[in-house]
């Protein structure tokens, strides 16, 4: 399965042979960065490729804020009527819904940012409606053969076999909008996790601390082949031009197609070493042998480096490559951090060891009261140049005889939106507003319970033996954010031993683990803040699931938050405040330490504390939006849930809190 971002990289994944292509609109996709599709272009490549045998798959992963329930819809309406993909991804369980009232017929597919990461998992996304489930790129060999035996008839596995690692789980980072409202979950995440950070003091080296090199499973692929619950093989890209695409995929055709074939399999490992990604890795899919994704001492930078910065004595700046660099060839100076750091497109030939004049730096800031910035100084002698696409000419050539058999058809006439109605949901009951103060274990003095408000804890077993019989049912017992296909058996236990001791109110933190409960009899179930629920449509999916109520996600604007239980089917909670994470990662450096404080380029502080199979990245400052919560509570809010993390030892006063997106909005 090839990922497509612009109309050429399309073709390269049909003339490599690709089995489908997956890509995005220009709206409500997970990579807005990415070039993506009007709906007349993608109506005449979808006929070409349906006329080739090849499926077209459209991803519209993305969170639904409030109000997008009509607008995402009507495109979705236009989709059908026009373009009739094999597909949809979703990542927000209310696109599902509104995807069949809209007409679309074809297959639902969960996107991997849905979090789908246990076998009970599987069972809710097919009652739900889906065809396919895309795996998380942190599984190993051994949890894709669980997850495949626990799925149900009718259901097909994607898993990734190449391209970027994100650093945190997929679907559970909010890093890119806690510091500036662009977020990864509505594709336009600024990877705060590539720059360089220090750890152990402002004099300490700083190093991409959190960095992923790119997954590169090439010849481990093999063993997926025994698995025909795996559907499909999916090669992440949609960022990336049509050299790598036809490299990319041309390689791992050879790797399904030849499997014993040592030659292919040699021909393959050349392919993806020309493909121009990151140093690749296979990360942990070998659970016996294990590749860490992240070495802060080495460069993670996309492309193939071509050659280093050289200077004139008079300061001109040049390339000498020590490849052939071909016209329409695309050159980055330095990385994306790099104040020098600037993207070059060729027009001419320049061959190996030959001279490159390299332009001034990109314009720098502008500083107050002193005009137009000025032009930064350029990237300093030794900076690394990376070739990050090109145009062979043979390849230029096979797309262009394509092209020729390419009809493109009009764009078709904008539909007014007024023409798709979304199902709208009656108001909830008016629900009696609950103080919930959420802890790691059950604090000294409050065996009793809380007077003034609820008492949280988050599930585990030491936590919970703590807490006396006679309290146990007025808990509300946490689940975690990320469950693991190997984690799944022990907190089916724990919810069991939990239930045994009279527990009766459980918030879960991901809408799959209601599959973890066979039995509702007598339960309170409540989706947690970490179910990222941002719309209306999405709460009355939960509801089907037997949830009573949903956390809202705190990365709303303000604004949006309050509009949101104008529109709800049921009762709403929301995080006043307490430590949020930048986000969870099941990955961590060797270098990186827990309970330590981490330099951003700032001198932002952030710390990592882990809890069962996963790290918790937090900023060293809280959320705080208490001084909103009679605006809530006049908006139809019930539950309020604050998180009392235990402070780490070195953050002994917080500089400030957040508000999160209340008042910038979110992307």
């Amino acid at each position: 399965m090839a990922p497509a971002g612009d109309r050429a990289s399309f073709l390269a994944g049909v003339a490599a042979g690709a089995d489908a292509i997956y890509l995005g609109l220009k709206h409500f996709s997970a990579r807005m960065q990415a070039k993506n599709f009007g709906l007349g272009e993608l109506a005449s490549l979808t006929s070409y490729a349906h006329e080739r045998g090849v499926r077209v798959f459209v991803a519209m992963n993305v969170l639904l804020k409030p109000d997008d329930s009509r607008a995402a819809g009507s495109l979705m309406e236009r989709l059908a009527e026009t373009v009739r993909p094999d597909a949809l991804i979703v990542q927000d369980l209310g696109l599902m819904p509104l995807a069949r009232q809209a007409g679309f017929t074809g297959e639902l597919h969960i996107s991997t940012l849905a979090n789908a990461t246990h076998p009970a998992a599987l069972a809710v996304a097919r009652e739900l409606g889906a065809s396919r489930v895309v795996l998380p790129r942190e599984l190993d060999l051994d949890e894709v053969k669980l997850m495949a035996g626990a799925c149900p008839q009718g259901l097909g596995l994607e898993v990734f076999v190449h391209g970027a690692l994100c650093h945190c789980v997929s679907g559970r980072c909010w890093w890119s909008s806690f510091l500036g409202g662009k977020s990864g979950l509505r594709g336009r995440c600024v990877q705060p996790c590539r720059r360089l950070y220090r750890q152990g003091g402002p004099k300490s080296k700083p190093e991409r601390l959190f960095s992923c090199q790119d997954l590169s499973l090439d010849v481990l692929t093999k063993p997926l082949l025994d698995v025909p619950q795996v559907t499909s093989w999916k090669i992440e890209g949609r960022k990336k031009g049509p050299h790598y695409v036809y490299y990319v995929v041309s390689a791992y055709r050879l790797l399904r197609d030849q499997p014993g074939d040592a030659t292919a399999r040699k021909t393959a490992v050349s392919l993806l070493e020309q493909a121009l990604g990151r140093p690749g890795t296979h990360g942990v899919f070998l659970p016996q042998r294990k590749y860490p994704p992240v070495r802060p001492a080495q460069e993670t930078a996309s492309g193939l480096l071509v050659g280093q910065v050289k200077r004139e004595p008079g300061g001109k700046a040049y390339l000498q490559p020590r490849e052939d660099l071909l016209p329409g060839d695309l050159l980055r100076l330095g990385c994306e951090d790099d104040p020098w750091h600037q993207t070059i497109p060729l027009r001419r030939r320049v061959p190996k060891g030959g001279r490159l004049d390299l332009p001034a730096g990109p314009p720098g800031k502008p500083q107050a009261g002193k005009g137009a910035p000025r032009r930064n100084a350029g990237p300093p002698p030794k900076a690394p140049v990376f070739l990050i696409d090109r145009r062979e000419p043979e390849l230029m050539q096979l797309l262009a005889g394509m092209e020729k058999d390419l009809a493109l058809g009009p764009e078709p006439p904008e539909k007014q939106a007024a023409h798709f109605a979304p199902k709208t949901f009656p108001a909830p009951q008016p629900a009696k507003r609950t103080d919930i103060h959420v802890f790691r274990a059950l604090p000294r003095g409050m065996a009793r319970g809380g007077k003034s408000a609820e008492t949280g804890i988050w599930l585990e077993r030491s936590a919970l033996l703590d807490v006396p019989r006679a309290v146990t049912p007025r808990i509300w017992w946490w689940l975690p954010p990320v469950i693991w296909p190997g984690e799944e058996e022990r907190y089916a236990r724990l919810l069991g031993e939990a239930r045994e001791r009279g527990a009766r109110i459980f918030v879960l933190n991901a809408p799959w683990q209601a599959g973890l409960f066979a039995d509702k009899t007598d339960l309170r179930l409540v989706g947690g803040p970490f179910c990222n629920l941002a719309n209306a449509h999405t709460a009355a999916q939960f509801a089907t699931l037997g949830l009573e109520g949903v956390f809202a996600s705190p990365e709303l604007s303000g604004e949006e938050l309050l509009s949101l239980p104008k529109t709800c089917p049921v009762p709403l909670g929301i995080v006043l405040g307490g430590f949020w994470p930048f986000g969870l990662t099941r990955i961590l450096a060797e270098e990186v330490r827990t309970e330590e404080p981490i330099l951003s380029p700032r001198g932002e502080v952030a710390w990592v504390r882990k809890y069962a199979g996963n790290h918790w990245i937090f900023p060293g400052w809280e959320l705080d939006i208490s001084a909103h919560r009679r605006e809530l509570e006049q908006a139809g809010y019930a539950l309020f849930a604050s998180f009392r993390e235990p402070w780490p030892k070195f953050l002994e006063n917080a500089p400030r809190t957040s508000v999160f997106n209340w008042d910038q909005g979110l992307l």
